[in-house]
């Protein structure tokens, strides 16, 4: 099948006169609507109560099953990288941003048919794989146009490039929250668990009715907190309501592929002699900056040391953020949400924690990319690594004393060390297309970015996958070590089995740490704000081989470079 004319590079070289600034805007466009990836964790909560709203019911998934809708998306997204790398080279930016819009925005509406009809298999394909080729497709699309368009300022030119991406969660997040709410439905109330004949079976509560067995769910206040003061306390039916996840989707994938096509259609790439007025290019770069004036090929390029050196740089600095930022809204509200008062949880930081990523993502990207024009990425990447990893390991202090007195400093301290992480996490996708021209030439900067992007797939399994086991390790630890201490009388009272069927209850989802932390004697200690601890540890380690590969770092052997 060929490509329609109008699609193809030849179609959208730009005319002498044409203002390099109008090819920008478009970029960001298509970027700020698959950058809306980064508020995934909104639909965490949602999708794990498909079918009990209120809380999760048996035949609810589970979280870690939920994780890999974002991972297989974050791995389409490398590899579909890899391959449009090479193809955008071929049949320009409008293409291949045409071809984006088609797979984000239709992955939205295969994951909607999914999330309808309870299929797990069929969200992981459209959300994760043609979504995440959508991903890809419209990540790589002007990164090396605007390298092409901007040559004296790649940094700037990087940052511009993919600034949306970090931002569409802060477009994207409020909007999601929008959508779900407005679509949703409440259950149906029963009434209180005094009030009702309630039976357990293998973990699962019932209420008895005059036509049978009602799966239900028992709400506490915390549980229906989310939902306002138009809900209570007491037992609802599962199967009756509905979190607005599936019409989200469906508004979403609309929305996405209108904006998208448009955008795809302002790009245009510059003439091969083109080059910004009054600028030549500079002489043999310092050492300090690492800079080459030579082009290296594709296949040359991927054998050399620094390839593999960059490789694990994106690798590590992406794993590292992209696990906190999968479960971001998950985690503040396990950390500080049984701490902070009503008001502060209402408070803009506290309920707008997955905007503020968005908006310190964007900004990073944009700020470090600048900043690497300056000082050097490799000087850049250093800073990423080394502060990073002081500021991984100050947020096990911070969930420590989310209990005591200084509640506010370590809320301020968990606040500010995720924040400045986003930063750096977003100024690392910004500044690498940029390292990767500094040590390959501009020539082929956009098929070789789309290789490295390969990292990206394995940082998209390894951040949240690991984030999650972690998490439910130290989730079967916390009640393991808490279920010893709950009066067995207390503990049959509120889950209708014994003690000795705990596993059965876990299982079933009926037992969980806030649950029986309702019932623990007085004064004992949650868990709940340590569950992260050792996640946090291990991101620090990663960070420590990013710092050491970056260190290794050093120009490409000129035997590499294309001879003229």
């Amino acid at each position: 099948m060929s490509i329609p004319k109008f699609l193809l590079k030849e179609a959208i070289i730009a005319k002498p006169s044409f203002n390099r600034w109008l090819v920008p805007p478009a970029s960001i466009a298509i970027h700020l609507c698959i950058g809306s990836v980064y508020a995934w964790s909104v639909f965490n909560a949602p999708l794990s109560k498909e079918i009990g709203v209120v809380g999760q019911a048996a035949g609810d998934w589970q979280f870690g099953h939920i994780v890999w809708i974002f991972s297989i998306a974050i791995v389409f997204l490398g590899l579909a990288a890899a391959v449009a790398g090479r193809w955008l080279e071929k049949v320009g930016p409008r293409c291949v941003g045409f071809t984006a819009a088609l797979l984000w925005g239709g992955g939205f509406l295969i994951g909607y048919l999914g999330i309808k009809m309870h299929s797990l298999p069929l969200l992981y394909l459209g959300y994760g794989v043609f979504g995440g080729c959508g991903l890809g497709l419209g990540y790589v699309s002007p990164v090396s146009t605007l390298i092409k368009w901007f040559p004296d300022r790649r940094g700037l030119a990087t940052g511009l490039a993919i600034m949306g991406f970090g931002g569409g969660a802060m477009i994207g997040a409020p909007l999601k929250r929008w959508l779900l709410q407005k679509f949703s439905k409440e259950p149906e109330f029963l009434g209180q668990t005094g009030d009702l004949n309630m039976i357990t079976e293998n973990g699962v509560r019932f209420v008895e009715t005059a036509a049978g067995k009602q799966e239900v769910i028992v709400a506490s206040a915390t549980d229906i907190s989310q939902f306002g003061d138009s809900m209570s306390a007491g037992v609802y039916a599962v199967g009756t309501g509905n979190t607005g996840a599936a019409t989200t989707f469906l508004v979403l994938g609309l929305i996405y592929l209108v904006v998208m096509l448009i955008a795809s259609f302002a790009y245009r790439v510059p003439a091969d002699d083109w080059k910004p007025n009054g600028w030549t290019p500079p002489e043999a770069s310092s050492q300090k900056k690492m800079i080459t004036q030579n082009d290296v090929g594709i296949s040359t390029a991927m054998k050399t040391p620094q390839f593999i050196f960059l490789w694990i740089v994106l690798c590590m600095n992406v794993t590292a953020g992209i696990g906190v930022i999968g479960v971001a809204k998950t985690m503040i509200g396990e950390i500080f949400g049984s701490q902070l008062s009503p008001e502060a949880k209402e408070g803009f930081f506290f309920a707008n924690y997955v905007l503020m990523i968005s908006v310190f993502n964007m900004v990073g990207r944009f700020f470090w990319a600048s900043i690497s024009d300056w000082i050097g990425r490799k000087s850049t990447y250093t800073i990423f690594f080394v502060l990073g990893c002081c500021l991984y390991l100050s947020i096990p202090w911070a969930a420590a004393n989310a209990g005591a007195s200084t509640i506010s400093t370590s809320f301020i301290t968990f606040y500010a060390a995720t924040m400045i992480i986003f930063t750096m996490y977003g100024g690392g996708f910004a500044t690498i297309p940029a390292y990767l021209a500094d040590m390959f030439g501009s020539k082929f900067v956009g098929a070789i970015h789309g290789r490295l992007l390969t990292a990206w797939s394995i940082a998209g399994v390894l951040g949240p996958v690991a984030i999650a086991k972690l998490r439910e390790a130290s989730i079967s630890n916390a009640i393991n070590n808490l279920a010893p201490k709950i009066d067995k009388e207390k503990f049959a009272g509120k889950f209708g089995a014994p003690l000795e069927k705990l596993d059965e209850l876990v299982t079933a989802k009926t037992v969980t740490v806030q649950k029986l932390m309702e019932i623990a004697p007085e004064g004992t200690i949650d868990p709940t704000p340590s569950l992260y601890n050792t996640t946090m540890y291990t991101m620090a380690g990663l960070l420590v081989i990013g710092f050491v590969a970056n260190i290794l770092i050093k120009p490409v052997n000129p035997k590499h470079h294309i001879q003229p």
